[in-house]
């Protein structure tokens, strides 16, 4: 009988079980994008998950969307996540390091060189950033010309091959959450009239030269790619012919024999399924707000072969254990979910009630 704790294989891997801290945002990373002094400890606390996917971690100065996120393409970044990743293979843990682009959603303020936001159009989203000088509504992007986008490309597969120098054992594309590569996915924010925009196959083909740029650089079975289907945040609309549009990327996905595609659902139980034919691979499922009494389900079904949490991980570094003991789970204090200090990161307790260490110095 399929469980959460029978081993799966993901990639080039067989994790110890079927549980995976999904990517979540701290924003505790220094200001030229190294992992902060703490990520280690955080990272190695939650490692008896099967696998950790870290928080979503630019490619390029042109990247970042947020203040104080993580990078993964420069000597720094890699001796930071060096750390990361020893901490975790420590506790016999896997990690992969998610390369997220986050697209129109940036302010020059927040990134290195202080340009101007790139995206398939030059469509602001409306989103309210947090900067130094505090929130400021997104500035309307400039559109990525055919160069600009070869060139895009290039820096997720410079950062896969850095994120695999740091003892990454992979890395997931984020594909997801109104970020760069879903950008292309909607009209609602790409409207070229190239091989980049109008039709479902050009729309999806930003997403799938990323995923065949990275495999081919570490490996497809060192390659994944999370996806949202249905999402509307920051502008975002996928329109009619959105689940069209992901059943032709995900066969096309499928080709490549990535390690796993993680999929955040929202709520199209058709689509979902016709994803899981779709996929021959292993499916990571992540339910937003999943309650603690149907954690497994998705496996017990069949619909999913990894289950992914976020809020209940963040809270519970012994998430694994408290499921086995069918033990109470902490909850997570929302006040410490971006910056900030250990506090509300390393300090939550478990059951032995203080919080675990890790080791390696984390």
């Amino acid at each position: 009988m399929t469980t959460l704790f029978t081993p799966v294989p993901v990639g080039r891997y067989t994790l110890a079980n079927r549980l995976a801290m999904a990517p979540m945002t701290r924003s505790r990373a220094q200001f030229d994008g190294t992992p902060g002094a703490s990520a280690a400890t955080y990272f190695a606390q939650r490692a008896s998950l099967g696998l950790i996917v870290s928080e979503g971690t630019q490619p390029s100065d042109d990247g970042q969307g947020y203040l104080m996120t993580p990078g993964i393409y420069t000597d720094a970044h890699v001796a930071g996540w060096r750390a990361v990743s020893d901490a975790v293979h420590a506790q016999g843990g896997r990690l992969f390091i998610q390369l997220m682009h986050a697209g129109r959603l940036s302010h020059p303020d927040n990134t290195p060189h202080h340009r101007q936001a790139v995206a398939p159009s030059a469509i602001g989203s409306g989103a309210q950033m947090f900067t130094p000088t505090g929130l400021q509504t997104a500035p309307v992007p400039r559109a990525l010309s055919l160069e600009d986008i070869g060139q895009t490309i290039a820096d997720f597969r410079h950062a896969a091959r850095r994120a695999i120098e740091a003892g990454a054992d992979g890395v997931e594309i984020h594909g997801a959450n109104a970020y760069l590569v879903q950008q292309f996915f909607a009209p609602s924010s790409n409207t070229r009239t190239d091989a980049y925009g109008g039709s479902i196959e050009n729309r999806a083909r930003f997403a799938i030269e990323v995923a065949q740029a990275i495999a081919d650089e570490i490996g497809a079975d060192r390659t994944a790619i999370r996806l949202s289907p249905g999402t509307t945040l920051w502008g975002i609309d996928e329109g009619p012919e959105g689940p069209a549009l992901y059943r032709h990327l995900v066969a096309e996905l499928d080709k490549l024999g990535l390690a796993y595609l993680h999929v955040m659902h929202q709520g199209n139980d058709a689509l979902l399924a016709d994803l899981r034919k779709l996929w021959r691979g292993t499916l990571m499922l992540n339910r937003p707000g999943h309650p603690r009494e149907q954690i497994g389900s998705d496996i017990a079904s069949g619909l999913a072969d990894v289950e992914s949490y976020g809020q209940m991980v963040l809270a519970n570094p012994d998430f694994v254990s408290r499921l086995k003991a069918k033990a109470p789970m902490n909850v997570a204090d929302r006040n410490s979910f971006f910056g900030g200090t250990d506090a509300g990161y390393i300090d939550y307790p478990t059951l032995e009630g203080s919080p675990f260490q890790g080791s390696a110095g984390a």
